[in-house]
């Protein structure tokens, strides 16, 4: 097994980040080294890993090093280091009572289950395997957090449909806090897989199907529903369903361009803070949605959209 790291800039590494992220979907490690350097590394056999030159033009002028390594045969305990447990809390009501909804703690396997778990604490288990999505990186809490306070307005209920389902951390969620039927989508083999592992491993009841954004019609999003049939999903009207997407910015244009119809509510993440409002407005222009509540975190956002 090869780990291959980037260190770039710190002031760039968020933007270095979103580029690298496009080259190797399956997520990253990512190692603060002292005050100025951030590193960055995937692992894979040498044949699975990106070309050096994608690497050294997605890092631009903040590249400081690339270098690769040969690992031990104990590098995947070792990996598991980068896989922290997250709790999310759950948003109070506006009357000051208890929450309406669950907080939600994201764990790993391999670590302990939560102390609260018995008490308003949905715990989801989560093998990232080689899926992006484990609910550590501020994009996914960030969604996470927001599909909370959409569920704790009462809207927790019907169709979910996540587009870029990764490691299946959102669809599982969303199936915990009531949503259903959940459909999730992805290009990626290994996301499908780890989904479809994850939701069985959680009890939750969700569909998983490879997808191509760019070439397939979005199920539920139309009112004709186009392709929803092979997907067995039955139709939903596009009104009456909620969109979450964690991707990245031409990912989510792209969703903006294709999508005919608005969806009841849109949670989008993956956004650097200064790719917002281009999302944003991709969406009002095109669907009429406008913006309910935005995160941030860092140097990322989320944004949560729904229609007019």
């Amino acid at each position: 097994m090869i780990r291959l790291a980037v260190r770039v800039q710190r002031d760039q590494a968020e933007s270095v980040l979103a580029e690298l992220l496009e080259l190797a979907p399956a997520g990253v490690e990512e190692r603060q080294l002292g005050t100025t350097i951030v590193e960055f590394a995937v692992y894979g056999a040498p044949g699975e890993l990106p070309a050096l030159p994608d690497l050294h033009a997605a890092a631009g002028d903040a590249l400081v090093e690339v270098s690769t390594t040969e690992l031990a045969d104990d590098w995947h305990e070792r990996w598991k280091q980068f896989h922290r447990p997250v709790l999310i809390e759950a948003p109070r009501s506006p009357s000051g009572a208890g929450p309406a909804v669950p907080s939600l703690y994201v764990r790993p396997p391999w670590e302990e289950p939560h102390a609260r778990r018995r008490e308003g604490v949905e715990e989801i288990i989560i093998d990232p395997g080689q899926a992006f999505g484990t609910g550590a990186h501020a994009t996914t809490r960030m969604c996470l957090e927001l599909l909370l306070r959409l569920a704790a307005d009462g809207e927790g209920t019907g169709a979910l449909l996540d587009v870029g389902i990764g490691s299946g951390v959102l669809a599982i969620a969303a199936a915990r806090l009531g949503f259903d039927p959940v459909l999730g989508l992805d290009h990626e083999r290994e996301s499908v897989e780890a989904a479809r592992q994850n939701a069985a491993q959680n009890g939750a009841r969700i569909e998983v199907h490879r997808f191509d954004l760019r070439a397939q019609p979005l199920p539920w999003m139309s009112t004709t529903s186009p392709g929803t049939a092979e997907f067995n999903c039955g139709t939903r009207s596009p009104g009456s369903v909620v969109v979450v997407a964690n991707l990245l910015r031409p990912l989510l244009l792209e969703l903006a361009r294709t999508m005919t119809s608005p969806p009841r509510h849109l949670i989008a993440g993956g956004l650097l803070r200064a790719e917002v409002e281009e999302v944003r407005r991709a969406f009002g222009e095109r669907l009429n949605l406008s913006e309910r509540e935005r995160r941030e975190s860092g140097e990322w956002a989320a944004v949560w959209l729904q229609a007019e």
